[in-house]
């Protein structure tokens, strides 16, 4: 038995661009153990594993290496395929019971928008090895549920950045996000990029989930509930965002670029 399974590049309007993601449509659950294999061999930043349920979708994600609670772009991915395959109708929400609770997807003109927990970043003290690890001194360091926050001094020093990899996945979290004011030129409100070598993603080209941290904070700074933010990995890509209360919007386009099926079913 075959198993339907589409890469979709989230976060873009252009092929091999933004974040690409595996997406599985499973008919039914499927073992821990099978799931991480498929996303070993996918080896990508995450695959997602959707199931129908009662009331939307049950969905999971992993990296190459390990399961997480949390991810944007697979999800944006994974409404992305449900509606071009017909298996939602474009006027329906996309409802997904996840480890962090229920998110929904709404097609919004061109784009989808994603309805996400916020995961606003408390300051906190920098790490033991944080500084070396990053090579660039800190303004201000921050801890969410998952990651660090490391804000710098402007954009060049984001775009710039080359961190000692091995060194960073020995910090105590999933990840590290840099962070800076974009430059007055720039089409974006602020920049960042993300690195979780710990979960097996050296650096996430966009990455959702950390906006969800980036947008309550940089909404605080500029005194702006909506703001666009620009992920300067070497794909790159925009995540429109829009803060309210303990949610933030995502939004952002997506293109398939494969579809196929896997031949070692569950």
């Amino acid at each position: 038995m075959s198993v339907p399974l589409y890469q979709v590049d989230a976060f873009t309007d252009a092929a091999f661009a933004g974040n690409p993601a595996a997406v599985v449509l499973l008919e039914a659950p499927a073992s821990e153990r099978w799931m991480q294999a498929v996303a070993r061999e996918m080896n990508l930043s995450e695959t997602a594993f959707v199931v129908t349920r009662d009331e939307g979708f049950d969905l999971r994600w992993f990296t190459p290496s390990v399961e997480v609670e949390l991810c944007g772009h697979a999800t944006l991915a994974s409404a992305h395929v449900l509606w071009e395959i017909g298996r939602i109708s474009p006027t329906d929400a996309a409802r997904f019971h996840t480890a962090s609770g229920i998110l929904t997807a709404r097609k919004e003109g061109d784009g989808i928008n994603l309805d996400f927990p916020s995961t606003p970043p408390t300051e906190t003290r920098a790490p033991p090895g944080l500084a070396e690890a990053l090579g660039v001194d800190s303004r201000w360091v921050g801890k969410t549920r998952f990651d660090l926050l490391v804000l710098v001094d402007g954009e060049s020093s984001v775009r710039e950045l080359a961190p000692d990899i091995p060194k960073l996945a020995r910090l105590p979290v999933r990840g590290v996000m840099v962070t800076a004011r974009a430059d007055e030129s720039s089409p974006s409100d602020f920049v960042s990029r993300f690195f979780a070598p710990a979960a097996g993603v050296d650096e996430d080209p966009v990455t959702g989930s950390a906006h969800c941290a980036l947008a309550p904070f940089w909404a605080g700074r500029l005194s702006r509930t909506e703001l666009i933010g620009y992920q300067a990995s070497p794909r790159g890509g925009f995540v429109r965002v829009r803060v309210s209360a303990d949610r933030v919007e995502l939004g952002g386009r997506c293109v398939t670029v494969l579809r196929g099926e896997l031949l070692a079913a569950s």
